[in-house]
This record gives C-alpha cells, sequence and structure tokens, in this order.
C-alpha cells in the first residue's frame, strides 16, 4: 500500500492488528517505522526516545515468554477483567481476548518486535517511569501511523515488559534506560477497516465538563 495515504484515512482505518503473517518485512521499511516515530515531539525537546527493532529469533523467544508470563496474568480469572462494556460488546472483547491469546502463542514467530525506550540519563524507577510517558507515546503514536501507510500490521502491548528487570537482561538496557512498549510488526492476516470508538458528543466538552 502507498506510504501517501491520506494522515486521516489512516488515523479512522487503523485497527489492532495482533494476528500477523511471519514472511520477512524488509529492512527499510522497519527503519522508515523508527524515522516517522523519531519525529514525535518529546518534553524540553530532550528526545530522549531509543528504539529496538529485535528480528533474532533467540530474542524474539526470550521476548515471547515475557509475554506470555504477562498475558496469562491480565487473561486471569482474578484479574477483574469485564466481560463487556458500554461501547464494546461481550461478542468483541471475546474476539479480542482470542487475538491476544493467538499473539502470546505466535510472537516468537513473528518478523519483527519494535521495543519503545527512554533514556532518561539517571537510574530508572517506577517515579521515573511515570513521568516518561509523554515522551514516548507520540513517537508510538507516529510509528503506528506510519505502519498503517505502508500496510504493515502493527499493535502495542505492554504485557510483555511487566518484570523491569528481566526485560533490560534480555534486551541488555542500561539502567538509565526504560521499556515502555513493545509492538509487533507485520503484513496483516486480517483486513483493516474502519475503528469502532465512542461517539464524540461521549467524550468531548467545551469549556468545562457537564
Amino acid at each position: 500500500m502507498s506510504d501517501e495515504m491520506g494522515l486521516f484515512e489512516a488515523m479512522y482505518n487503523c485497527r489492532a492488528m495482533r494476528r500477523l503473517d511471519t514472511r520477512e518485512v524488509p529492512e527499510e521499511d522497519l527503519v522508515k517505522l523508527v524515522d516517522a516515530a523519531n519525529q514525535a515531539p518529546s518534553g524540553s525537546n530532550m528526545q530522549g526516545a531509543r528504539w529496538l527493532i529485535v528480528r533474532d529469533p533467540e530474542q524474539r523467544q526470550r521476548l515471547a515468554d515475557l509475554n506470555r508470563r504477562g498475558v496469562e496474568a491480565y487473561i486471569g480469572p482474578q484479574t477483574g477483567r469485564p466481560d463487556a462494556l458500554p461501547h464494546q460488546s461481550a461478542d468483541k472483547r471475546a474476539r479480542m481476548l482470542k487475538s491476544v491469546v493467538w499473539q502470546m502463542e505466535h510472537m516468537h514467530e513473528l518478523p519483527a518486535l519494535i521495543i519503545a525506550c527512554m533514556e532518561f540519563g539517571q537510574p530508572v524507577d517506577a517515579a521515573t517511569m511515570a513521568r516518561g510517558g509523554g515522551s514516548i507515546w507520540p513517537g508510538i503514536q507516529n510509528l503506528l501511523l506510519a505502519a498503517r501507510a505502508l500496510g504493515l500490521g502493527a499493535t502495542p502491548t505492554t504485557l510483555a515488559l511487566g518484570d523491569r528487570e528481566a526485560v533490560a537482561g534480555v534486551l541488555n538496557l542500561p539502567d538509565t534506560m526504560g521499556a515502555f512498549c513493545l509492538i509487533p510488526v507485520g503484513y496483516p492476516l486480517g483486513r483493516f477497516g474502519p475503528v469502532t470508538r465512542r461517539p464524540i458528543d461521549e467524550v468531548m466538552r467545551f469549556d468545562r465538563w457537564s
């Protein structure tokens, strides 16, 4: 698909794509995704975002193992996860959960896992990570939109990154760098289409909430 897709078309048709083909994504396209992410703003223009593209099979397996631990905790019976939401039926929730499980079972086979990190210049702790989100998530969104424009599936997950020490060990991160998000990237097995979101009159007000 052409990378000239309109911005609004990309935003309104950027479904979560967890089921991905195993065929290789060209390196130049992966670099293009990170280059798009790198154009995003950051607090005080510090530009602390760092990006790891994991293609090595052994590394993918290690990350897949960490993701399995996170997913199993997420889908466990004691999580309090709702079966349905006002804007998402039980059937749609179940399909989403099935896709999460599919991704868990196949993550080690997916062609590229991109890890969004932040370099803080000081040892990372929970408070440091909490402050860094505003400077990394804009880049992640840029990456997702760039992937959509290139016809690639890319869906962020944090389930693999709950054990910060284990993640740092797998990725050889210094103690000044924290991993925020893992983004599997590949050619989608499903179809792109419009996203389903709450109507704008439910989520927006002018001047004050009423």
